[in-house]
C-alpha cells in the first residue's frame, strides 16, 4: 500500500499552522520518532541509542498491549537545533508519531520542546543532560541523567581523599556550564578552593594552552567535562603528555571523558583515571550482563554499550510500561500520565521517573579505569544515591 507524502514546503506550512496529536486507531502501530546523530563526528551517539532500542525489542518483542511498536529514525547529525526542529515537525505532521525520542544534545532537545508541547506528544530524552531540561515542556520525560545530580559525588569523593585545591575545565555550552556550577558548589561546600576555571569550545582538539594553565596554577585536582568523539581522547592525551599526574595533579571528571565507546581509543592513558557516571558496562547485575551480551550480539564482540544505549533501552522500557498501564492507549496526555512515577529495573540499577519533574532518579557511581581480563574497564567502586 502506497503512502502519500506531501511536499516539504506544504508539510512545514501545515506543521507551523497546526501541530496536533495523531489520531489513534486500535489496529495502528505505536510510532516512535527517534531524532539522533546517525552520521558525522557524533554518529556513535545515534548508533548507541539505536542499539539500546534494538536490544530492548529483541528481548521483549515489538508488540505491547496489542499494539505493534515502530521506530522511525531521523538523522540530525550533531548539535543542530534548526534541523532537529524541522525533523520533529515532519515526524509529528507526516509520520503521526505518538512519541518523540532521542536527542543527543541539549540544544536539539530545547528546540523540539515547544513542538512536543503544542502537539501534546510525549518526548523521551535519551541523552541531553542540561539542568532542569524537563521544565521546558510538560510533555518531556528524561531517561538519561543530568549534571547537577551526577557531578557533586565526585567533588565530595575527591575532598574525602584529601583534595584541597581544584581547577575546572568544561565544554562551553549548557551541560558544561551545569557541570561547572555543580562542581564549584559541591567542592566549595567541602572547604575546597577553586584556583581556576575555563570553558573550551565544544569540538576543540587543541588543549595545550588550557592544560598549561592548569599546570601553572598548581592545583591538586583537575575536574573536567568534555564530550566524547575525538575531543576527550585529545584532552586526555594532552593531560598525560604535559605530565600533570607527575606534577601531583589528579584528573577526575564525568564519565563523558572516558566514555565506553572511546576508551579503547584512549588506550592505556586512561588507566587509573576516576570519573562519576550513572552507568558502566561492567556494572554488576544479571540484567546488565544480559544487556551487554545482547548489545554485542547485535553489533560485534568488541562493541561497548554506553549510557546512551542504556538510556534508550530504558526509554523503550518506560514507553512499554506506560502502554501496558494504559491498555495500549497512546494519546499524548494519557501516555504522559502513565510515564510519570514509573519505577523500573535497569541495566544500571533501579531507576524511577519522578512523578512531578518527569526526570530520572538513579544512583551515581564513582569508577576507576582498570584492566579486567586484559580489557580496559570503568570499574565502579563507590555508589552515591541521587539527591532530589
Amino acid at each position: 500500500m502506497f503512502k502519500y507524502h506531501p511536499t516539504r514546503r506544504a508539510l512545514l506550512a501545515a506543521g507551523a499552522l497546526s501541530l496536533t496529536a495523531p489520531r489513534v486507531f486500535a489496529q495502528d502501530p505505536v510510532r516512535i520518532g527517534l531524532i539522533a546523530e546517525m552520521s558525522g563526528p557524533f554518529a556513535e551517539f545515534g548508533r548507541q541509542m539505536q542499539g539500546g532500542i534494538t536490544v530492548y525489542q529483541k528481548q521483549f518483542g515489538d508488540t505491547v498491549a496489542g499494539r505493534k511498536v515502530e521506530v522511525i529514525i531521523k538523522d540530525v547529525g550533531g548539535p543542530n537545533p534548526e534541523l532537529a526542529k524541522r525533523l520533529a515537525q515532519e515526524l509529528v505532521v507526516r509520520e503521526k508519531v505518538h512519541v518523540l525520542a532521542g536527542f543527543g544534545f541539549t540544544p536539539n532537545a530545547l528546540s523540539v520542546a515547544p513542538i512536543a508541547t503544542q502537539a501534546k506528544v510525549p518526548m523521551v530524552v535519551m541523552n541531553a543532560a542540561a539542568a532542569n531540561l524537563t521544565d521546558k515542556s510538560p510533555f518531556m520525560v528524561r531517561t538519561s541523567f543530568d549534571y547537577p545530580n551526577t557531578v557533586p559525588p565526585i567533588a565530595r569523593w575527591a575532598a574525602e581523599k584529601g583534595s584541597k585545591k581544584a581547577y575546572v575545565i568544561v565544554a562551553d555550552y549548557a551541560p558544561g556550564h551545569d557541570a561547572e556550577a555543580a562542581f564549584l558548589s559541591a567542592y566549595k561546600a567541602t572547604g575546597g578552593e577553586i584556583v581556576g576555571s575555563v570553558r573550551t569550545p565544544l569540538v576543540t582538539l587543541d588543549f595545550s594552552l588550557y592544560i598549561q594553565r592548569v599546570k601553572d596554577a598548581k592545583p591538586d585536582l583537575l575536574f573536567a567535562f568534555v564530550n566524547g568523539g575525538d575531543v576527550a581522547p585529545a584532552f586526555i592525551r594532552e593531560y598525560r603528555e604535559k605530565g600533570l599526574e607527575q606534577a601531583g595533579i589528579q584528573l577526575v571528571g564525568t564519565g563523558d571523558i572516558l566514555d565506553e565507546a572511546i576508551i579503547e581509543t584512549i588506550g592505556d592513558r586512561s588507566l587509573g583515571l576516576t570519573t562519576v557516571y550513572p552507568y558502566s558496562m561492567h556494572h554488576k547485575s544479571e540484567l546488565n550482563e544480559r544487556f551487554v551480551r545482547d548489545f554485542k550480539a547485535q553489533r560485534d564482540s568488541k562493541a561497548r554499550p554506553t549510557i546512551m544505549a542504556v538510556a534508550a533501552y530504558d526509554g523503550m522500557a518506560a514507553i512499554y510500561a506506560a502502554l501496558q498501564k494504559t491498555g495500549g492507549k497512546s494519546e499524548g496526555e494519557t501516555l504522559l500520565q502513565a510515564l510519570q512515577g514509573l519505577q523500573l529495573e535497569s541495566p544500571r540499577g533501579r531507576i524511577a521517573i519522578d512523578a512531578k519533574t518527569r526526570d530520572i532518579v538513579q544512583n551515581q557511581y564513582i569508577r576507576r579505569v582498570e584492566k579486567v581480563d586484559g580489557v580496559l574497564a570503568n570499574v565502579e567502586f563507590s555508589t552515591y544515591p541521587t539527591r532530589r
